[in-house]
């Protein structure tokens, strides 16, 4: 369960929304929502499960924080963010997370994504 964690996973879920804003806005809306559904369906799970869930989402911001200061630095060359996951890990998941996997992936590589992103222009009269 996440909550004898409280206090770590309150510090946590605000160090990524943080992070996230280093995002491009789509990017950083789809991870917005992801991390909230995620951290919203994990509230009840059993201690262990709490354990690796905390661990992966340190390391996800790690690994984001890394990113954001090495596209800061590097600021010539092509923006990237993410990490190609290990097929050990992926032999771990359930077949749900699986399935949550793939739309995230989906979602994140459409062609038009849900999001628009328009410049603000100063009106006209």
């Amino acid at each position: 369960m996440l909550a004898p964690h409280v206090s770590r996973v309150r510090a946590l879920y605000r160090r990524i929304l943080l992070l996230h804003r280093a995002l491009p806005p789509d990017l950083k809306a789809l991870g917005d929502q992801y991390v909230k559904d995620e951290f919203r369906r994990h509230k009840t799970v059993g201690s262990d499960e709490a354990q690796r869930f905390l661990q992966e989402w340190e390391v996800y911001a790690a690994v984001l924080w890394q990113q954001t200061n090495q596209n800061r630095q590097n600021s010539t060359e092509k923006v990237c963010f993410g990490a190609a996951l290990p097929e050990e890990k992926l032999n771990h998941f359930r077949d749900e997370q699986i399935g949550q996997l793939q739309e995230l992936m989906q979602e994140a590589t459409k062609p038009n994504r849900q999001f628009s992103i328009t410049e603000s222009r100063k009106p006209t009269f």
